[in-house]
């Protein structure tokens, strides 16, 4: 780590995606920009970088002391800064990191008390941004169960929050933004945080002040002497359209974010029971009846959902009993799981198993054997386990610990179905009356390191009500995501258009479509591939969908028709021979707009892949219900003057074009029917 001498004096100007230190008679410049029109950024006024409030007092970095600037390059493409200020009985980390090649920026911050007595942090925004006035459109999602990644375009003007205050980060509104400049310029904001967040735009003279990170509802974390706190890591990045910008954050997140084992880092095609059997209907015979027909089929992980653990009773509810986690339903599973784990990879398979490590249910034995686990705000039960306390840190290890070794598990989903709030405020775990989601998720996190660290090649899949928890920070420390429950065509589409604006496609895992036995599903939830009426080209249809991403299955397979079998091994074969690659490392480009699932948005859906050395892409093609007969899709970052030949997997043939041709004028497509979908190599 290198220090960096500081003059007397020292301008922190406009953004963090330009700031400039002066040092010895020279600019230090920690980033550039990835595009040619982000001048807007510059408001001619002084940044604030960072805002805390301790004490009842708001510091920033144009009020507080500089104290000095270590630069450290030890990771390779990498430039982080460290800007120490010092305050009034407390000092100041200000970290940025910036990435090479890219305009993607870092900001959080390390708080310590220095003073003889405790001080009261109750704000901490990652990072504050001055813009000035212009045109803007503000684009954000918001997000319920079965109801993730809903778009809202609204014209940027007055005051604007967006948060969530359900204790889960894509309750409500996903963590993340997109602010687009009347330029077209992109300027995009995420919170890696899995709690309670917010993005505040506040217009100010000349301009608007974006900040945010932490939320600062029913928070105030109070610092021992020498005691730290860190708030939540922000990004921010830049780019000339939105396509720009979501790609930076899938190459950053792909070399330096995501956690890989050789399992996830090979893009497997995964099978799962759930809607299928969900709890009460899986078992022992049922799981490995289903095994034998995913090994015929192409499967390379199959995955024991809830319903596995519990007392010995056929019909107990498996959310009543969540923590209950050292008791195995022997009436389902006499001989427990690792027979699973066995068969699946004598199999040439692998094995993983659900767990929602954090919860406690209404009638787990938890509770009363380890009270001091439990999470409670004014005395009354909150539905999980307090990770601010050591003890539950190492409880949850020891148990999934014991479960990875007990059952030679290869994979864990890990879940969680309630909404924390504002979390615990018990006094004895670790953590103060007002910091109790905070330092469950800190505590989290710590977990999972702790599981990464001794587990390396595990896959840990994260999932929470289906997509109720997407976030940065999760995925620093897990290996891919779940997207929603529901798994409707339409609302994949939706999902994975919008996932894919801070996520690259392979942390993304989403099922072609479900057989649901629940007797509620979501009304667009019908498929049944028993149905006589079932045509080739849908079921193509449904299944190309989910080979955008992660390629996964959840239908009772041994009941499938024997076409419909034939078929969906061919589907699974052509990703892991063709698909996967790009999934895993092509640059991705929506060509058409948003689809939604309520009916309205773009009625058709295209996305290219583009591999990295340009050498190669694919497309996928879909005309959804409604869709006009005739679409013309134009590509993206071809090689003007290269003739491209165009083929698909089923003797598709095209013809050849040049690059400058298919990104101008296009490609026609005018014979796919509803639910007709494509799937093209662009050599």
């Amino acid at each position: 780590m290198n220090t960096a001498a500081t003059p007397s004096h020292i301008t922190l100007s406009t953004a963090m995606l330009d700031l400039v230190f002066s040092r010895d008679e020279q600019l230090l410049s920690l980033t550039r920009y990835a595009g040619e029109r982000q001048s807007w950024l510059h408001s001619g006024t002084e940044s604030e970088l960072f805002a805390l409030t301790i004490d009842g007092q708001r510091y920033t970095s144009r009020i507080l002391e500089l104290a000095g600037i270590e630069m450290d390059f030890s990771v390779a493409g990498v430039q982080h800064m460290i800007a120490c200020f010092d305050g009034n009985g407390f000092e100041v980390e200000h970290h940025l990191k910036v990435y090479q090649d890219t305009a993607l920026t870092e900001a959080w911050q390390v708080i310590r008390c220095t003073s003889s007595h405790s001080i009261q942090v109750s704000r901490a925004d990652s990072f504050t941004l001055d813009i000035p006035a212009s045109e803007y459109e503000l684009l954000y999602y918001t997000s319920d169960w079965g109801d993730e990644f809903n778009p809202v375009r609204e014209r940027l003007a007055g005051e604007k929050i967006l948060e969530t205050r359900f204790g889960r980060s894509s309750k409500g509104q996903h963590p993340w933004f997109a602010l687009t400049h009347s330029s077209g310029a992109v300027l995009s904001g995420s919170v890696a945080w899995s709690g309670n967040w917010v993005f505040r735009f506040e217009p100010i003279k000349g301009g608007y002040r974006l900040s945010g990170g932490l939320h600062d509802w029913e928070f105030s974390r109070d610092l021992a002497p020498n005691g730290t706190m860190e708030t939540p890591i922000v990004v921010l990045g830049l780019g000339k359209d939105l396509n720009a910008v979501s790609q930076q954050y899938a190459r950053i997140g792909r070399r330096y974010w995501y956690p890989r084992t050789s399992l996830s880092a090979k893009v497997p095609v995964e099978w799962n029971h759930w809607w299928s059997y969900e709890d009460d209907h899986i078992n022992e015979a049922r799981f490995l009846e289903n095994v034998a027909v995913a090994q015929r089929m192409g499967v390379e992980v199959c995955v024991l959902d809830a319903g596995w653990f519990g007392p010995s009773d056929a019909d107990t509810f498996w959310y009543d009993y969540r923590g209950d986690w050292d008791l195995v339903n022997s009436e389902r599973f006499p001989r427990g799981a690792r027979p699973l784990s066995d068969d699946c990879h004598a199999r040439g398979m692998k094995f993983g198993m659900w767990c929602e490590i954090e919860a406690l249910g209404v009638k787990a034995r938890l509770a009363e054997t380890r009270p001091e686990l439990v999470a409670l705000r004014d005395s009354k039960r909150l539905g999980y386990i307090c990770f601010g306390s050591p003890e539950t840190q190492e409880h949850a290890y020891q148990t999934l610990a014991r479960l990875i070794r007990e059952n030679n598990l290869d994979w864990i989903k890990l879940d969680f179905n309630l909404d924390p709030g504002a979390g615990c405020n018990r006094t004895d775990h670790g953590h103060g009356a007002g910091d109790g989601l905070y330092t469950h998720y800190m505590g989290y996190y710590h977990t999972l390191d702790r599981v990464r660290r001794d587990f390396p090649e595990v896959v840990l899949e994260s999932c929470s009500s289906g997509g109720l928890r997407i976030d940065l920070g999760l995925m620093r420390r897990t290996d891919i995501t779940f997207l929603s429950d529901p798994d409707y065509p339409v609302h994949d589409l939706q999902l994975f258009w919008g996932a894919t604006t801070m996520l690259a496609p392979n942390a993304c895992l989403h099922w072609s479509f479900g057989e649901w036995i629940n007797k509620n599903p979501p009304p667009p939830q019908n498929f049944n591939p028993r149905d006589p009426k079932l045509k080739p080209h849908q079921l193509d249809y449904y299944t190309r969908i989910s080979m955008l991403n992660v390629f996964g299955f959840s239908q009772k397979l041994p009941e499938l028709p024997a076409w419909v079998e034939s078929r969906l091994s061919d589907h699974a074969r052509i990703y892991k021979q063709h698909v996967r690659r790009f999934v895993k490392d092509a640059e991705l480009y929506r060509l058409t707009d948003q689809p939604r699932r309520d009916g309205s948005g773009d009625r058709w859906s295209a996305f290219q892949y583009r591999l990295p050395d340009e050498t190669e892409s694919l497309l996928f093609v879909f005309r959804l219900p409604g869709g006009e007969e005739s679409r013309t899709i134009r590509l993206s970052d071809l090689q003007s003057g290269r003739l491209y030949r165009i083929v698909g997997f089923e003797g598709e043939d095209l013809g050849a074009q040049r690059g400058s041709d298919l990104m101008e004028t296009g490609v026609h497509f005018n014979t796919l029917p509803e639910e007709g979908s494509l799937l093209l190599r662009i050599l």
